[in-house]
């Protein structure tokens, strides 16, 4: 199985499209949309003689339109087009994006510079359900973990 769970925000506090400087932009995408897929190309031999799969961890900055995080949003919905396309392309693996949700990371807490967000729960809470994907291999496809808690041993 290959996690690719690494990924940057971009300048905090997030700049709209209109005013995002263009080397963040590509930074954001190289560590977001390229390292993963490079990543994902590196490991595919091992992967295919496994029957493995692939988990990209997400965001709903993905498919939702957030004022500021134009910049991170895009990079995640390309990095789900390709995990879509892959999924077609490989169709003995698994593929599957992973969004999840809200989370009190220190990145979460970049995209909200002085404001207090020990509301959302902590990453661990959520390894349940990592546990519960990884268990049940489920078909590929967009998986929103707060989902998969509900049904979770």
């Amino acid at each position: 199985m290959l996690v690719n769970n690494a990924g940057i925000l971009g300048p905090s506090p997030q700049p709209r499209l209109a005013d995002y400087p263009l080397d963040a932009l590509r930074e954001v995408y190289e560590v977001n949309v390229f390292a993963p897929l490079a990543l994902t190309q590196l490991a595919l031999p091992g992967l295919r003689a496994r029957k493995g799969a692939v988990v990209t961890v997400t965001s709903d900055a993905a498919i939702e339109g957030y004022a500021g995080w134009g910049g991170y949003g895009s990079a995640k919905a390309a990095a789900e087009q390709a995990s879509r396309v892959l999924a077609e392309e490989e169709p003995a693996l698994r593929v599957w994006w992973v969004d999840p949700g809200d989370l009190r990371t220190r990145m979460h807490q970049e995209a909200f510079p002085g404001e207090d967000i020990s509301d959302r729960p902590e990453p661990e809470t959520v390894v349940p359900a990592f546990r519960h994907l990884v268990q049940t291999r489920p078909p590929s496809g967009r998986i929103r973990l707060g989902d998969l808690l509900v049904t979770a041993p």
